[in-house]
This record gives C-alpha cells, sequence and structure tokens, in this order.
C-alpha cells in the first residue's frame, strides 16, 4: 500500500493507536533499517511477551513490516525481522511535515533487505547497538548517547571511510566516542586492515581522532586480526581495539558495554568499553560533537 492511501482521517485513528514508545520505535526501526524480535525486546521492553505482543500488534495496524530470512537445514527458525511499514511511513512523514505521498518510501525497496547479502551483516550490527542500548535500560549511570547507523555514517564521511557505526557511550564517569568496524569473518583481514587507511586520513583531514573499534566473531580470527592491525602504519595515528562476544565475561556477560576490549598496543587486561577512555586519556576532548542517540523507547506509562 502506498503511503499516499493514507487520508487525514486514517492517520488520525493511528495516532490514536500509538503510544510514543511506539513512535520512537518507528524512527529507530526507519533508521537501522531491520531489527530483528529480539533486538527490539533488548532495547524498548523489560519481557520478551511484552515484545511479541505489542509487535503483533504494530505488525497488524501495518506500521512494522515483517519476515523471517530462511536458515539453512538444521538451524531451526529465524526470529522475526522487522522493518518499516507503509502505515508506519505515513506516520512519520505526518509528524515530520511531510505529504506521505513525497515521503519517498517504497514497500519493495524496505523489503529487498530479506534478499541482500549483507543482511547478517546489517543484523549484527544492530546487534551490537541494541546491546549497548539494553545495557543502558537497565543502569541509569549507563547510556548510549549517540548511535549512527551505516547509512547516516555513509552521508557524512562516506568520501573517506564507511563505518558500520558511530557511536558515543557513557558509563559512570567516562564517555569514549568510537567507529565501529563489525566484522563478520567474510572479508580477508588484509582488506579489513586496509580500512585504516581511511581512518588515518580522516584523522589528518579533521584533527579529530576517534577511535576505531574491530567487533570480531571468535577469538582466532580476532587474534590474527590484532597481529595485522599493530604492523599497520596508521596504528600510530589512530586508537584502535578489538573485541569478540565469546570473551568470558563473569557471572553476567554485559554485552559490548563489558569487559571485551583490548587496545591494540596491550595484550591485557580486556577494559570495558567505557574504561577505554581512561586508556586513552585526554582523548575525549579531541573528539567530534555528535548530536543525540535516537532516544531510548521507554515503557509507556
Amino acid at each position: 500500500m502506498s503511503t499516499s492511501r493514507f487520508t487525514p482521517a486514517v492517520l488520525a485513528q493511528l495516532a490514536a493507536r500509538l503510544t510514543a514508545r511506539d513512535r520512537r520505535l518507528l524512527r529507530m526501526v526507519k533508521e537501522q533499517r531491520v531489527l530483528t524480535a529480539p533486538q527490539i525486546a533488548r532495547i524498548a521492553f523489560d519481557t520478551d511477551d511484552a515484545a511479541r505482543k505489542r509487535l503483533l500488534a504494530l505488525h497488524h495496524m501495518g506500521v512494522l513490516d515483517r519476515f523471517r530470512p530462511n536458515l539453512p537445514p538444521g538451524m531451526g527458525t529465524a526470529p522475526y525481522h522487522y522493518v518499516l511499514g507503509p502505515a508506519g511511513a505515513a506516520v512519520l512523514a505526518s509528524e515530520d511535515g511531510v505529504d506521505p505521498g513525497a515521503y519517498g518510501y517504497r514497500r519493495d525497496r524496505v523489503l529487498a533487505i530479506a534478499y541482500s547479502q549483507r543482511l547478517s551483516h546489517t543484523v549484527g550490527t544492530n546487534g551490537f547497538g541494541a546491546g549497548l542500548y539494553g545495557f543502558a535500560r537497565r543502569h541509569a549511570t549507563a547510556e548510549l548517547v549517540t548511535w549512527w547507523a551505516e547509512n547516516r555514517c555513509a552521508s557524512l564521511w562516506g568520501d573517506t571511510v564507511r563505518p558500520d557505526a558511530y557511536g558515543r557511550w557513557r558509563e559512570d564517569e567516562h564517555t569514549v566516542d568510537f567507529f565501529l568496524e563489525y566484522d563478520t569473518g567474510s572479508e580477508s583481514l588484509e582488506r579489513v586492515v586496509r580500512k585504516l587507511d581511511g581512518y588515518a586520513a580522516l584523522a589528518e583531514a579533521t584533527q579529530v581522532v576517534t577511535p576505531v573499534l574491530f567487533w570480531v566473531q571468535g577469538e582466532r580470527r580476532e587474534a590474527n586480526l590484532r597481529r595485522k592491525l599493530v604492523h599497520h602504519p596508521a596504528h600510530i595515528f589512530v586508537p584502535i581495539a578489538t573485541g569478540n562476544p565469546s570473551v568470558a565475561a563473569g557471572p553476567v556477560d554485559d554485552g559490548p558495554a563489558g569487559e571485551k576490549w583490548l587496545p591494540s598496543d596491550t595484550d591485557g587486561p580486556r577494559l570495558r568499553l567505557a574504561e577505554l577512555a581512561l586508556y586513552w586519556p585526554g582523548l575525549g576532548s579531541r573528539t567530534a560533537t555528535a548530536p543525540q542517540a535516537a532516544p531510548l523507547p521507554e515503557d509507556d506509562e
């Protein structure tokens, strides 16, 4: 259904059924292109059951669309993946003061990500952000101040670098900015390391030094990557740290916010994400000022 089909009366009916959290969630899905049901539950809900019920309602309203990618035999069933639906695009267009017919939404293009070779990469990157959002929901002293998805990063820095995300993370009194490189293991390590050339060029051109974090799927690949990173010339100019989700983190796994991170010039111990600000003292005063992230979808009263 085209967004131009939504009359003011229809939009008014939709608006009456949507909560403030629903609207923030729609914007987040639009920005990040696709979020899985578990990711949305982590970001915005206290329980998986509450998330499942509300997502089903939003799907029935047409504000969210969904699909399930096919998994190899024996791998079970994939979770629902949610994208912006036509009614959701119409609602956002109305909120932004844009005619729904001119909003540029096309359902076929939005759903095309279901068949994209980059789906797992996009979902993985968004899962990293969801992990930080979820940690911040549970801890009053933590905040994902900024989270820019790949498309926004490309529009800002695409001529020089194309990070998978840009973030600003705060925990307690420590704040760290970072570019994220989410590694699925599909690229050669040589190609991954060459990405540092762009980050070094960006730092030189802007005089803004922002750490680059490599989130690697597996300890062996992380170790091999680290051996190559330390020999790259950009290592001298750009702070680098690596991490992987399989690192043991004690009785409670805090995900990417936890003690998963190892700066490239040390063998340990691993640090919490926010502790990287202590490892690179003074860097915060030289990082770029970034606007707020998409507001966390709080529980509605």
